[in-house]
Formats: structure tokens, C-alpha cells, sequence
């Protein structure tokens, strides 16, 4: 008869040490931090090329607005993903599913 591994527990993966853990965190903090002004940024120059392409002067600022609102609900979005993993209420592989 061939042997087959039990399923293993949701909390017994490989213990990983309190350094890494840290890093781990911070890294999850740098992208919930960075994702709003980089969005911003995206708008900014989407609007800026728009503006160019259209002879207009709000569009840059209309990117901007948008850039923002998608920044706002990217983070959000990544905030609520990162907390439910944490506490071991679901979570996937990535914060867009």
C-alpha cells in the first residue's frame, strides 16, 4: 500500500524567523504606501499626453483626480487583502483576486 502525506494544518508551514518577518511587513507597508503617489504620478502623465494630443489644459488635472481615486481604492483593496491573511480569514495568492 503507498504511502500518502496527510493533508498538513493551515498553520504549520515552515517557521520562519522574526528578521524575516519584520522585512516581510515592512515590504507589505512600502506597497500600500507606494501605490497612491505612483497612481497619481500614472494619471498625471496620462492626462499630460492627453493634454498634448488635445490642445486642453484639464485633463492633466483630471488625471490626476483619477490617479488618486484609484490609488485610494488600490490601497484599500491591498489593506483589507494583507489584514484578512493575517488573521486567517482567507486571503489568496494576491491581493487582485
Amino acid at each position: 500500500m503507498p504511502y500518502h502525506r496527510p493533508i498538513p494544518e493551515p498553520g504549520s508551514g515552515p517557521k520562519r524567523s522574526g528578521a524575516f518577518q519584520a522585512w516581510v511587513q515592512a515590504e507589505k507597508f512600502v506597497q500600500i504606501i507606494l501605490i497612491l503617489p505612483s497612481a497619481a504620478f500614472i494619471g498625471w502623465l496620462i492626462g499630460v499626453g492627453l493634454d498634448h494630443a488635445f490642445h486642453t489644459a484639464w485633463i492633466s488635472m483630471a488625471g490626476i483626480v483619477v490617479g488618486i481615486v484609484s490609488g485610494l481604492v488600490g490601497a484599500i483593496r491591498m489593506a483589507i487583502f494583507y489584514t484578512n491573511s493575517q488573521s486567517g480569514n482567507g486571503g489568496g495568492s494576491s491581493p487582485q483576486s
